[in-house]
């Protein structure tokens, strides 16, 4: 499942040390806290923010001493839920250059995402868990599977099945990226 992406997210709805705390009692691992400010562009050639349902997205994420360049393509194209995405994503050592470029070949700048994330890691390493605090949009956590797996629906069902273990309500499920809630164009389930 190479460059496909498969996540759940929420808009997280209990304390955030008490999800810490049992990823904690099962053995997961935390990382460092980071600063992302991610600038989603549209393209000249083809109107992202057409469809009824926003299907694309083209980002360059600077996040403390890094910076990468990042397209999702959301499937099932034309349908409101979706399930999982193809992304590229590669690290650049310019992200000014790049904006530059973006601008030049007549990207437009469509919305800015500024959060700060902490991310644990399953102590199997097949999911990822994303303790995300979003300026203007609030808290939210987001399971991210990282293994391998035969099929997309094998992936969600595995992270199905490790929420579960969770034991928590976590809130909200929001089927959209940040930027979608950015942009006011959110689809809740």
């Amino acid at each position: 499942m190479e460059y496909t992406e498969v996540e759940q997210k929420y808009r997280l709805a209990v304390p955030t040390q008490s999800v810490k705390d049992t990823l904690t009692r099962m053995e997961a691992k935390p990382g460092e806290a980071s600063r992302q400010i991610d600038t989603y562009y549209n393209a000249p050639h083809r109107d992202f923010l057409a469809p009824t349902t926003i299907s694309e997205w083209l980002r360059v994420r600077v996040e403390d001493n890094t910076a990468s360049l990042n397209f999702k393509r959301w499937h099932p194209i034309e349908a409101q839920l979706k399930t999982h995405c193809d992304e590229y994503e590669s690290a650049v050592t310019d992200p000014k250059a790049v904006t530059m470029l973006l601008d030049a070949l007549d990207y437009k700048e469509i919305a800015t995402v500024d959060k700060v994330r902490e991310e644990w890691t399953t102590s199997d390493g097949d999911i990822a868990v994303a303790f995300d605090e979003v300026a203007d949009l609030g808290t939210f956590i987001e399971f991210e599977f990282k293994g391998e797996a035969a099929s997309i629906e094998a992936a969600t069902t595995r992270l199905d099945e490790f929420i579960a273990t969770i034991g928590a309500e976590l809130g909200e499920r929001i089927h959209a990226g940040y930027p979608h809630l950015v942009l006011g164009r959110h689809t809740a389930s």
